[in-house]
């Protein structure tokens, strides 16, 4: 049975645990809900751990819910650019970013209008990176109670805190701020390269409906 999940910014490792060890339906008839890995995302940074927030277009209240496939991405300012610059900043000095920088730099040099196509598009990039299929299975109407899916889409709560054992890897500040559990998925993947999938793959979630 595949797990349902919901598409988000460059996502975190509980998320790509998933990703990597089952096959995923991307939930996308959903409404937007605020305070979720939909629009940001983790990072450990010199400071600690680190938000990267995408601005979005809000509507007013009068118009009711949002559908998540509708919501707009705030390009006002060049925040594609200060994302960018702070992830040089973190993780320049860590074993494998210029391994990955001509592959991730250019997501960022360019505008995306909704919020979902940029989100499916991250983890279209990062599952590059780690040499696996890119899940192409998307909901066409949404289930509060899914009967046909293992429901995974709790995972996108930037509020909840996910149980399960994640082992240390080596972070780039860790001798300053310890070990951050469950960042995004670019600090696996820049900090331990080529064994990122590996390290997935040896790591599972519980799921209540499995």
């Amino acid at each position: 049975m595949s797990i349902l999940l919901h598409p988000g910014y460059f996502l975190n490792i509980a998320n790509f645990i998933a990703i990597a060890n089952n096959n995923v339906c991307w939930e996308v008839s959903d409404n937007y809900q605020k305070q979720t890995f939909r629009n940001r995302s983790y990072i450990s940074a010199d400071v600690g751990k680190h938000m990267l927030n995408i601005p979005i277009k809000h509507v007013g209240k009068d118009k009711g819910k949002q559908k998540y496939k509708d919501v707009k991405v705030e390009n006002d300012y060049a925040w594609q650019r200060q994302h960018w610059r702070t992830l040089e900043t973190a993780y320049r000095t860590s074993a494998f970013f210029e391994f990955y920088e001509d592959e991730i730099a250019p997501f960022f040099e360019k505008k995306h209008n909704f919020l979902l196509d940029l989100n499916l598009e991250t983890t279209a990039l990062i599952c590059d990176c780690l040499q696996i299929d890119m899940p192409q299975e998307k909901t066409t109407v949404f289930e509060k109670e899914p009967t046909n899916f293992t429901d995974g889409r709790f995972l996108i709560s930037s509020k909840n805190k996910i149980d399960f054992k994640q082992q240390n890897y080596f972070q780039v500040f860790d001798d300053r701020n310890g070990f951050i559990e469950n960042c995004s998925i670019l600090d696996l993947l820049f900090n331990e390269g080529t064994n990122a999938l590996t390290y997935l793959q040896n790591h599972s979630i519980a799921f209540k409906n499995a």
